[in-house]
């Protein structure tokens, strides 16, 4: 069965997806309970967690466009800090975006309660299964749906706030911290959950179109309108809504709307409200899902997560394991401590998406290529781990011991069940061997092809026949000098044995087309190449003398790319000097080359160069 997942996610997509994630329960349902921790600086709250997200904001757009693969952050965790933290890292996002979604359903049943007299809790697994079938018939009607909500959503809201703005009552804000400074940290670690959108679209990365742009800029656009529409949101709502009455107020905005703009408007921002909790529980549905089936891809949940509906390209078994864990969220959790749980794993996953970039970037993996690079590095990976252990401290001792308590439920599950199958080289390692070993012993070249074979499939590489010939192609890596004959006396061997010819013949050929014109095409670089008996033969050998071959005239070389063809071969022999020369071109292919640590590693920067293919 295929295990591919369909791309059916544009920019637009992206943008509602994060941004529907975010604007719903964090706007409709957190103010009230947050204005009674913090007063009316809780708008500063609300724009310090959004300022707080934009360190792991550039961090997640660099990952992603990195490795857009399914699981988002568990992802790119797993393979930054290898299967242990990969399996916590796993089931904290699941768990994380589950109980959001769930939250979201909750506020959905609040809101149709009132209307209809029908018990919260019953509306919310109504609207549950409602989801987890639309998500079971296909990521794009689900991404299409979520642009209807989230553009009528963004819609109604603007009008809340420009209407809003003319009966604002400045009193209300005095005095503005009249719950203290510290209350405003303490609110913000609270609150940090409405920004948890940018998870979510992390996790369905695999399914977006031209990822490379789309996750970061979908991302970036999504944070930014997001803080800013909770700032001037609530901050009408604190201005006509009386403080008594905002305190614990589970419909606040709906509230605030009924003050300026009468019943009519009021049930308008109501319906505003819930579309927004619609489109968070779908996006929750949606992303969620993803994780478990990117954890049964390595191996650390059974194989039945993997299972993908043959008509409709979704993983159903994944999407009905989330839904039912969001089913029995609603049933036996209370709402705050859903909040605040979900609050502090979200936070733990940021760090953890910081700390990754560093690894990578430490790593040097020649195959770790993302589209965008964070800014700032690494001073803005420090800062959001820095901030992400602040907001956790200010999250309280009872919320830190109930998210350890998960943490290690997420240890027993690795050792009892996913160390024996699972087996993943990390950029951890990578770092570790770069530091303590010389001889590539705790190493091998797993994560690299993998890196490889995402970005080839991320960027849509033709396999040409260069490309083809590349990856057949042998790869010497010399550390002592060498003199021109003896290199030529060495790949003659190898490819008289490859090409079943006469070792002193070619031998003799690539010592003549020396004399005839020097291969050295620039310092340290040279092609030897030659024409051949038979037909149909064209052969690569891929060269780094790390101490350098003395080509005549006294030249060192230290890059050489060998090529042996055949008389009929003479257009793609062409070809391949004219992909080799655009190659070598690019300002830091010649340090990239000498310090790549394997084999496999040099052939890889071959294979993914910038280069016109065809």
């Amino acid at each position: 069965m295929d295990k591919e997942l369909k791309k059916g996610l544009t920019l637009l997509d992206v943008f509602c997806i994060a941004t529907g994630a975010m604007i719903s329960s964090g706007l409709f349902i957190l103010p009230g309970l947050a204005f009674a921790k913090a007063g009316p600086a809780v708008i500063i709250s609300y724009v310090l967690a959004g300022v707080l997200c934009i360190p792991t904001l550039l961090s997640k757009a660099e990952l992603t466009t990195a490795m857009p693969k399914a699981g988002g952050d568990y992802f790119y965790i797993m393979r930054g800090f290898g299967p242990l933290f990969g399996t916590i890292a796993g089931f904290s996002s699941w768990f994380s975006l589950s109980l959001k979604g769930a939250f979201a359903l909750i506020g959905m049943g609040a809101y149709l309660s009132v209307i209809t007299n029908i018990p919260l809790h019953i509306i919310a697994l109504i609207c549950c299964l409602f989801f987890v079938f639309l998500n079971l018939i296909g990521v794009k009607k689900a991404g299409r749906f979520q642009v209807f909500l989230v553009l009528g959503l963004l819609g109604i809201l603007l009008v809340y706030v420009f209407w809003g703005m003319k009966t604002v009552n400045h009193l209300h804000f005095s005095p503005f911290f009249s719950k203290g400074v510290s209350s405003v940290f303490a609110t913000a670690s609270f609150v940090f959950i409405s920004y948890g959108g940018l998870t979510k679209i992390a996790a369905l990365a695999e399914e977006t179109r031209n990822p490379g742009r789309n996750l970061p800029l979908g991302m970036i656009l999504a944070v930014a309108v997001t803080a800013i529409l909770y700032a001037l949101v609530i901050f009408v709502t604190i201005g006509v809504l009386n403080p008594e009455a905002l305190k614990h107020n589970l419909m606040p905005i709906s509230d605030g709307a009924g003050i300026f703009g009468g019943n009519i408007f009021k049930i308008v921002v109501s319906i505003a409200a819930f579309l927004a909790f619609i489109s968070t529980a779908n996006a929750g549905i949606m992303a969620a899902s993803r994780y478990p089936f990117g954890m049964s891809r390595d191996k650390l949940l059974p194989t039945v997560f993997q299972k993908i509906s043959s008509k409709f390209k979704t993983p159903y078994v994944s999407i009905l394991f989330t839904g039912l864990f969001m089913i029995l969220a609603i049933l036996f959790l209370r709402l705050e401590l859903l909040v605040k749980i979900a609050s502090s794993v979200l936070i733990i996953l940021f760090i953890f998406a910081n700390l990754t970039v560093i690894l990578f970037r430490e790593s040097k993996i020649s195959s770790y290529r993302p589209k965008f690079y964070s800014p700032l590095y690494p001073y803005m990976q420090i800062f959001g781990i820095l901030s992400g252990g602040f907001l956790l401290i200010e999250m309280g001792t009872f919320i830190g011991f109930l998210t350890m308590a998960f943490l290690l439920l997420g240890f027993i599950w690795y050792k009892v069940y996913a160390q024996k199958r699972a087996a993943q080289d990390s950029a951890l390692i990578y770092v570790l061997e770069k530091l303590v070993a010389k001889d590539r012993e705790l190493v091998s070249d797993n994560l690299l092809t993998e890196l490889k074979d995402i970005v080839i499939q991320r960027d849509e590489l033709i396999k040409d026949r260069f490309h083809k010939l590349i990856e057949q192609a042998m790869v010497l890596d010399f550390e002592e000098v060498l003199e021109t004959e003896d290199f030529f006396k060495y790949i003659s061997d190898i490819l008289g044995k490859e090409l079943s010819l006469d070792p002193q013949d070619l031998f003799e050929k690539f010592m003549q087309r020396e004399k005839e014109a020097s291969t050295v095409i620039k310092k340290g670089l040279a092609i030897p190449h030659i024409i051949v008996e038979g037909k149909n033969i064209s052969k690569i050998l891929l060269v780094r003398a790390k101490a350098g071959v003395v080509f005549p005239q006294d030249e060192v070389v230290h890059i050489m790319f060998v090529l042996a063809g055949s008389a009929g071969e003479r257009v793609l022999h062409l070809k391949i000097l004219a992909a080799i020369a655009q190659i070598v071109q690019d300002p830091g292919f010649d340090k990239t080359w000498l310090r790549a640590g394997s084999k496999d590693e040099l052939r890889n920067i071959v294979l993914l160069a910038e280069r016109k293919r065809g």
